[in-house]
């Protein structure tokens, strides 16, 4: 498992973080008890199975749901 922390565009309201979240849990190769959105940095935190899902596809994942990611950071 790897860890990311996503740069998000600045969230302006509670439901898009509500709006990320659920991309990111649908989506298969990620452990959904660990996604987390936070409304006030504007990031996402997740770990996912590299294995299964690139962190190209967990970027594209919230650019379809109409947010932009600044920058992703993978450890």
């Amino acid at each position: 498992m790897k860890s990311a922390t996503i740069q998000l565009e600045t969230l302006t309201c509670p439901s898009c973080m509500q709006k990320i979240e659920g991309a990111l849990k649908g989506l298969d190769g990620i452990d959904q008890d660990t996604v987390k959105v936070s409304f006030n940095s504007s990031k996402a935190k997740l770990d996912f199975d590299e294995e299964k899902i690139s962190i190209d596809e967990i970027e594209d994942s919230i650019n379809r749901v109409g947010y932009e990611v600044i920058k992703s950071k993978v450890k």
